[in-house]
């Protein structure tokens, strides 16, 4: 939004990211919406008139970005914090996180930039909203870090339209705020002229956070923005493969026109077609409005021209091919490997099977999940702070590995390595709990005052010192035997 732009770039206080950027961010809307004008609508000559087309379309550039969050950010992701687990689950469902949040990570990594922001709604309640690149505007920032930023939204005050601009910065000395602290800085600005509008009753020009630390956490893909270099927001997964999305779009154009044009017809010459007398007096051939097969040739009324069948081979195999090798192509530039994505059967499917640590997606995918997991531990620190007003937690993020193993075999491997000495149990819990150090101490208590027994017949209750008093016990289960003497020294004595 310019307005937003030009109003920023006036409080010297603040820098601004280029105009170039939310260009970008543009062109990767209309690319994830699946419709570019200069692209899907062209013109074809027919050798009398030029017609107006719209070109079939994969939509890849979307159906990518929903891989990205299926895999980074799914109902299998576990978040612990503690005790604040419980509340924490409370305030997650309350934000419709799991399914907000998996979408935020598609439009994430459509647009290359997404954030996460904390408040306190009217009633106090701990609140999370969602927000997109194109509605975010970074104010200051370090070495890549976002440690001040706006955030833009259009609302609608009687009738007219206003930008409400959320500021999220630290404070200044001059109007005797703490500098180390942040502040909420709300504005509502005329759409049309950027000018300051008056505040709603209910929302205050600035409230202090507080906190030393921002209320708002930044996702980017993990790439390079090759194409703003100091830009301190991301780049769209598919930024640097339009040209292959492209490619996608044109090859199954082609091949659902092969179709289209490719219908069988049948020539009738124009004395065997069905003729009508017409009111003015002149005669022509009748034909059902919904019939498509026959085509009249005219001109041939002294020919002995017969009804020909005309019905062309359909290049159906050379199409699927040639969508299969730009699919691989746009899969390997955004990250996904070659052999992601296959066309068959008329729509694109998704390869299910178990991908190795050495696959390209594999690798991309845990190169991904460091901003992810980052973010969302700075989410739960926000929430924390926000609902208890002072404070710190020890938070573990876990996504999602099972596209590399599965469970089973994370808990078999733990407890061969645990058997072998090679591991801890605590250690062993951490990962199949997917848990933080504390918690899995408790867990481990909790097993050792129920007795129980899990794996492969190992007692994981078991301390050391338990297993040395074992070792002393004698293998008879009968009454003890003095050796000297060879008498029983247990039993009853008469």
């Amino acid at each position: 939004m310019g307005v937003i732009q030009n109003y920023l770039q006036k409080r010297k206080s603040f820098g601004t990211v280029a105009d170039s950027t939310y260009n970008h961010i543009s062109d990767w809307l209309a690319w994830y919406r699946g419709s570019v004008k200069k692209f899907h609508t062209y013109w074809i000559y027919d050798g009398i008139q030029s017609k107006k087309q719209e070109r079939y379309k994969l939509g890849m550039a979307k159906k990518v970005c929903e891989d990205w969050a299926n895999l980074l950010l799914n109902e299998k992701v576990a978040i612990k914090a503690g005790d604040f687990d419980e509340k924490l689950l409370e305030i997650l469902e309350t934000n419709n996180f799991f399914v907000r949040a998996n979408q935020l990570i598609e439009i994430t990594f459509a647009l290359g930039t997404g954030a996460l922001v904390e408040y306190l709604d009217a009633d106090e309640n701990p609140m999370i909203d969602y927000i997109r690149a194109d509605m975010i505007y970074p104010l200051s920032w370090d070495n890549g870090d976002i440690t001040e930023c706006a955030f833009g939204s259009i609302k609608t005050v009687n009738e007219e339209e206003r930008i409400y601009l959320q500021l999220h910065r630290k404070g200044i000395r001059e109007k005797g705020e703490d500098a180390n602290l942040y502040y909420i800085e709300n504005k509502y600005l005329d759409a049309k002229t950027g000018d300051e509008a008056e505040l709603p009753d209910d929302i205050k020009e600035i409230v202090p956070t507080k906190c030393d630390k921002p209320l708002f956490q930044i996702i980017t893909p993990n790439i390079v923005n090759n194409l703003e270099l100091d830009s301190p927001m991301g780049i769209s997964v598919f930024a640097n493969a339009v040209d292959q999305v492209k490619g996608s779009d044109l090859v199954y154009d082609s091949y659902m026109n092969e179709f289209v044009l490719g219908r069988k017809r049948i020539l009738v010459p124009y004395s065997q077609a069905k003729i009508d007398m017409q009111k003015a007096g002149n005669a022509e051939p009748v034909f059902d409005p919904n019939d498509t097969v026959y085509f009249v040739m005219p001109g041939d009324r002294q020919g002995d021209m017969k009804p020909t069948e005309v019905d062309m081979s359909i290049r159906a195999a050379e199409h699927e091919q040639g969508i299969n090798k730009c699919l691989d192509l746009m899969s390997l530039k955004c990250g996904m490997g070659t052999g992601r994505y296959k066309f068959d059967k008329g729509g694109v499917k998704t390869a299910t099977e178990v991908i190795s640590d050495k696959d390209d997606l594999y690798q991309n995918l845990q190169k991904h999940k460091t901003p992810v997991s980052t973010a969302l531990v700075g989410m739960v620190k926000a929430l924390y702070f926000l609902e208890k007003g002072s404070g710190d937690i020890e938070v573990t993020v876990d996504l999602d590995d099972s596209i590399i193993e599965d469970t089973n075999t994370t808990v078999d491997r733990n407890i061969n390595l645990v058997q072998a000495g090679l591991r801890s149990k605590i250690a062993a819990i951490m990962e199949i709990n997917k848990c933080g150090e504390a918690e899995a101490k408790k867990e481990l208590e909790r097993i050792k005052q129920d007795n129980q027994i899990t794996g492969q017949d190992i007692d994981w209750t078991e301390s050391e010192e338990d297993e040395e008093a074992n070792d002393e016990v004698p293998e008879s289960g009968g009454d003890d035997v003095d050796e000297s003497s060879g008498e029983s020294t247990g039993g009853r004595a008469d």
